[in-house]
């Protein structure tokens, strides 16, 4: 059963004249005439009767119409969502996130993914930049905001913002009543890192500055989870690092964060897709992200 058999025995069933259903359709009144007969064929009833000055509905004719009527809106409905979904306006888009990003990016980007496209409904997972690649890699994750843009040609990047590193020190630590610290100065303390692959941009930034500055880490131990890295910083034995953002939330945890300078370590955070080419709706939530940009820096946490 075709759907325009359906229309154009509904614009006769409102019209009660095959004339003006057929100019209403922009049809020829012999084609509205065979859409009809086809469709009592169909049904296996005859739903029109057709008289020399008007058309009424048989009694199987006006029971179809209300049914059809009902059918008929939700094919179109159907069909709209088909087409809202081939567009990414419908869905979900999987996005894994890292701190500063959910911080700074994601409040108004959702907030636009909203208004623009409320059918399109994100999951959020947060995980370190390493695990996320892994994901986008994986076609678990649609796209990650990540530290650094990967090398990889498996993926593609933008930049999003920037973002300084900065030490985190227990209240009983001989560097908590500085502001801010070098990192020839900081090599001289004992300190927490984490395993490269789980944040390589972050790793590299942070071993880079200490030999830009002529010395190495003292790299007491490799924790890998924040909040075990805060619980062993706050025993006061160590330094910690984290970005600017988690610094702040740090601080309001007992520790103090430090400004670390000479030089000062910056990473970028991305947004990383496929290279293979994004999805619509994944191409939705970029765009908002751009639209949703420029994002604004933070507030320098420790400085004069």
């Amino acid at each position: 059963m075709e759907l325009r058999y359906l229309e154009s025995f509904l614009a006769v069933a409102d019209e009660r004249h095959f004339g003006r259903a057929a100019a209403r359709l922009h049809l020829s009144q012999p084609s509205l005439s065979q859409h009809v007969q086809r469709l009592e064929r169909a049904v296996g009833v005859r739903l029109v009767d057709r008289g020399p000055h008007r058309v009424q509905l048989t009694a199987a004719g006006a029971v179809f119409q209300q049914d059809a009527r009902r059918l008929l809106g939700q094919l179109r409905e159907a069909i709209n969502a088909a087409k809202e979904a081939d567009a990414g306006h419908h869905g979900t888009v999987r996005v894994g996130f890292n701190y500063p990003a959910g911080r700074r990016v994601l409040p108004a980007t959702l907030s636009r993914l909203a208004d623009s496209y409320p059918g399109l409904r994100p999951v959020l997972v947060e995980k370190r930049s390493g695990p996320q690649l892994a994901g986008v890699a994986a076609g678990e994750l649609d796209v990650a905001l990540v530290f650094g843009a990967p090398t990889d040609a498996a993926y593609a990047s933008r930049l999003v913002f920037s973002t300084p590193l900065m030490a985190l020190v227990a209240t009983q630590h001989p560097l908590a009543a500085r502001r801010e610290v070098s990192f020839a100065e900081l090599c001289e303390h004992r300190c927490l890192l984490f395993k490269r692959e789980l944040s390589p941009a972050c790793y590299d930034a942070l071993v880079m500055a200490a030999r830009h500055a002529g010395a190495e880490l003292d790299v007491a131990d490799e924790v890998d989870d924040s909040i075990g890295t805060a619980m062993v910083v706050a025993t006061g034995s160590a330094v910690g690092f984290a970005s600017a953002e988690r610094a702040t939330e740090a601080a309001g945890m007992g520790l103090k964060p430090i400004v670390l300078v000479e030089p000062e370590p910056i990473v970028d955070v991305c947004i990383v897709w496929s290279a293979g080419g994004a999805a619509p709706s994944t191409q939705r939530f970029l765009d908002c992200v751009a639209a949703a940009g420029p994002f604004t820096e933070p507030a320098a946490v420790g400085r004069c």
